[in-house]
């Protein structure tokens, strides 16, 4: 079931997600309808909070949206390092018609646990790291929004404010 994506303001988008201790059956229908929410949304990741739940679960995949081959579900993911930089322009669901230029780590190594209770480690560079820290700063309460100058930030608040009416 595909799900409703909150949009920025929204407060859940601005708080720090719960880390998980079990994988449920109801967590497991949750990351089945994250999933098919992201592909049908036409993205490369999606974060619990952006489907109204503060709660530490990511999916990821750096083919997406159309060819669906690299699919990650992570429970509790954590950067555990990071080095380099490299700017990007980065779009998000939560805050649609919004991109930037975005300077995050070129490379990083992610740690988190798998929807089968397995640890993960993924080390990587390039679209996926930008991916999975895009994701992570999900979890930590921050958006693209966020990222973006005072100006910039005042002129989405306005176009925003305007969609939610």
């Amino acid at each position: 079931m595909q799900l409703e994506i909150c949009t920025w303001p929204d407060a859940v988008l601005a708080a720090k997600a719960e880390p998980l201790s079990e994988v449920t059956p109801e967590l497991k229908e949750l990351i089945e309808n994250m999933v098919e929410t992201m592909y049908e949304s036409d993205g490369v990741g999606l974060a619990a909070p952006q489907v109204g739940e503060s709660i530490r679960l990511i999916c990821v995949d750096q083919t997406g949206p159309k060819v669906r081959g690299d699919l990650r579900v992570l429970i509790n993911p954590e950067i555990v390092e990071c080095d380099g930089e490299v700017a990007s322009e980065e779009g998000c669901l939560s805050c649609p018609g919004l991109n930037t230029t975005v300077t995050r780590s070129e490379h990083v190594v992610c740690k988190a646990t798998d929807p089968d209770g397995k640890d993960v480690t993924i080390d990587t560079a390039g679209f996926l790291a930008i991916i999975l820290q895009h994701e992570i700063d999900h979890l930590e309460g921050v958006t693209l929004a966020d990222r973006v100058g005072r100006l910039k930030k005042a002129m989405y608040r306005k176009k925003a404010l305007k969609w939610k009416k």
